[in-house]
């Protein structure tokens, strides 16, 4: 089959290198790519969250499976015009992808599905939240509402760090509409683990579990990254852990999501907090996990 891959970060390079060792693939397509790519595979450059463009180039290079790599296009709704468009398509619709999209709609989800997560509450003013950050103390956690290309989490033992968060995110508008609305959370102690299902939106086929480097400092420092290196298979995670996983969060979000009338089709991302109280959800992605998938191919 001929493969369009939409993407230009590890993420998309771990898959396209994998994709093009795969027998079932006779040819791929990477849109927009980049160097390192672009020495085995064809790239072509475009706007990935153009749905109209894209599918005129999968109409173009005769596609016969598309896989969106980056949140973006998904909560976009890019692969739903590429559904109607007559494509195949790996990867949640518009609907669906809003478990990423929306931080609020992830945390309603967890709570219809009785998935294990952390204390939480949505606000749109600074007052308001920094009332509810007293509430729960330190270490505080900050995040914006929507995608901010995985910067928009502060973690900090300093209140004024986290209430300046606030201010930039509800005031000064630093990421947008995405950071319009806020979502404070507790702090999960121990370990994260990231653990992605495959799933065609009621079967669940789990990848081993992976973790990243989410500080940009040694020693698990200074503010969070989009995603700096990972490893895999992960020692804090053994196979009894990722089972029970996969049957207390992911199996049921993904019959959530199903009820909600939003089955997810593709890769859902389950960033996880093994706490000294069990495990927690501390976010779901609706793509594969970008450095983890790097580790994992």
């Amino acid at each position: 089959m001929r493969i369009l891959l939409l993407g230009s970060g590890g993420r998309e390079s771990a898959l396209a290198w994998g994709l093009e060792r795969s027998q079932s693939v006779d040819d791929l397509v990477v849109v927009p790519g980049n160097p390192g790519i672009a020495e085995f595979a064809e790239t072509l450059p475009a706007d990935i969250n153009d749905g109209s463009e894209i599918v005129q180039i999968a109409q173009r290079v005769g596609a016969n499976l598309v896989v969106i790599g980056p949140e973006a296009p998904l909560v976009a709704g890019v692969g739903d015009a590429l559904r109607a468009g007559g494509f195949d398509v790996f990867g949640p619709n518009e609907q669906a992808a809003r478990i990423e999209g929306s931080k609020t709609y992830a945390k309603q989800l967890m709570e219809q599905g009785g998935i294990p997560t952390a204390a939480w509450a949505e606000f749109s003013s600074v007052e308001s939240a920094t009332s509810y950050l007293d509430e729960l103390g330190p270490p505080y956690v900050v995040k914006a509402d929507g995608l901010a290309a995985g910067k928009g989490v502060v973690v900090t033992e300093d209140r004024n760090e986290a209430v300046q968060a606030l201010r930039e995110r509800l005031v000064e508008g630093r990421f947008g509409e995405a950071g319009r609305r806020v979502v404070i959370e507790e702090f999960l102690d121990g370990q994260e683990a990231s653990l992605i299902a495959l799933t065609d939106g009621t079967a669940v086929a789990c990848c081993e579990p992976a973790q990243d480097y989410k500080r940009v400092f040694d020693g698990d420092a200074g503010p969070n990254t989009g995603g700096m290196g990972s490893y895999s298979p992960v020692p804090a995670c053994p196979t009894d852990v990722a089972e029970q996983i996969q049957k207390e969060v992911l199996e049921p979000m993904i019959s959530t999501t199903a009820a909600r009338g939003a089955p997810f089709v593709g890769a859902l991302y389950a960033g996880l907090a093994l706490t000294s109280k069990g495990v927690k959800v501390v976010e779901f992605n609706c793509r594969f996990g970008d450095p983890e998938t790097q580790a994992l191919i």
